[in-house]
């Protein structure tokens, strides 16, 4: 037998055998994440399927004001816009509520009505994320009962969008009213001046 031959004979086989056996491993490797949603079992799947999400969402851009006197939540994050938009609407909330997935805790707390039901001037709050999420409820539709969120940082830092959500959604997640007792509060219209905002 020819000695270079069977090495070379060796050497294709052992590529053959590698490549099969990166191949299972990646099949194995992806695999992973989709038995370990089905172990879960029907209940834990037929909550992921009906997870709300947003029925549409818009950019407005880049958030170009000023900043907000009083504010002490960190610029460009959900909490300093939730913050804000509070101020501007003329009714302010907590200086030191945290990151966004303890503003519940907080508000309740200090005697804030907490529930979920949306109402325009409330907080939208929601523990989702490393840091949870909060924003500021602009619309709720009385025929069909979507409602409207303006955010900061949902795509991006400082990055001022909206998003809308069906009515049975708003069961997923909590809503920051005004201090139990207070008198009825209506949101000031907020100026467009005060949100100025660009690409």
């Amino acid at each position: 037998m020819n000695p270079v031959a069977v090495g070379f004979g060796a050497a294709i086989y052992s590529g053959k055998k590698l490549l099969i056996i990166v191949l299972v491993s990646m099949v194995i490797i992806l695999s992973l994440p989709m038995l370990a949603v089905g172990s879960m079992g029907t209940s834990a799947l037929s909550f992921l399927a009906s997870t709300p999400n947003a029925k549409a969402a818009e950019t407005k851009g880049f958030y170009m004001g000023e900043m907000v006197p009083g504010n002490t939540y960190e610029w460009g994050n959900c909490t300093y816009w939730a913050y804000a938009m509070r101020v501007w609407a003329g009714n302010p909330i907590g200086k030191w509520w945290g990151n966004a997935n303890t503003w519940d805790d907080s508000a309740r707390n200090e005697e804030y009505v907490v529930n979920h039901t949306p109402a325009v001037g409330a907080v939208f709050q929601t523990d989702e994320g490393k840091w949870g999420h909060v924003a500021y409820v602009i619309k709720v539709d009385a025929a069909n009962g979507e409602w409207t969120i303006s955010e900061m940082n949902a795509p991006n830092l400082n990055v001022v969008s909206q998003r809308t959500f069906s009515k049975q959604s708003a069961a997923y997640y909590t809503f920051i009213h005004d201090k139990k007792g207070a008198p009825t509060w209506t949101p000031q219209p907020i100026s467009n001046t005060l949100l100025p905002t660009g690409n």
